[in-house]
């Protein structure tokens, strides 16, 4: 066994006591390469089981679609100033992991968890009743005054990768509204 460190001995002394993969068994499965294509929700699981096992090289790609359905979705917020560049990037690295499908939910997740946080910041500001005066006056004119809506300025921005996070968890877990 001494292709172990004693870390690996003590990780998958379970795995190695099985008489069905036994040491050289586990040899194997470390020596092993595996990739895998998508991380959503099967991909996911693999990788995770895959992990577990002591595979030696794990390559994950991701989700061509994916990223550009993520780049997508969150590009106009960037243009319009809402979003950072840092914003774009983390959502088309989530479109990656989860797939086209569940980066679609991802975005509306990511959207209610947004204006739940924004809803918080302007709480902590004190800013609440200005934010909501400005987001009816926005509404009841249908943008055509968009002039006298507060700008998006560096006192009123934040972060959004928050946001970005808790929409992601939420689309690989699968949960649907």
């Amino acid at each position: 066994m001494t292709d172990f460190s004693d870390e690996e001995l003590e990780r998958y002394a379970r795995h190695i006591v099985l008489p069905q993969l036994g040491g050289i068994g586990q040899r194997k499965l470390k020596a092993a390469s595996v990739a895998t294509v998508g991380a959503g929700g099967i991909g996911s699981a693999v990788i995770s089981a895959l992990a577990g096992a002591g595979i030696g090289r794990l390559t994950i790609a991701g989700s061509i679609a994916g990223i550009a359905i993520g780049f997508g979705l969150m590009l106009p917020g960037h243009l319009f100033g809402a979003t950072g560049a840092g914003d774009v990037k983390l959502f088309a690295a989530a479109g990656a992991l989860l797939g086209p499908a569940a980066t679609a939910a991802a975005f509306i997740y990511t959207a209610l968890a947004g204006g739940a946080l924004a809803i918080a910041i302007a709480c902590r500001r004190g800013r609440l009743q200005r934010t909501v005066h400005s987001a009816a006056r926005l509404v009841a004119s249908g943008a055509a005054n968009a002039g006298e809506i507060e700008a998006v300025t560096e006192n009123n921005r934040f972060p959004y990768a928050p946001a970005i996070a808790v929409g992601a968890v939420i689309a690989a877990l699968g949960v649907t509204l």
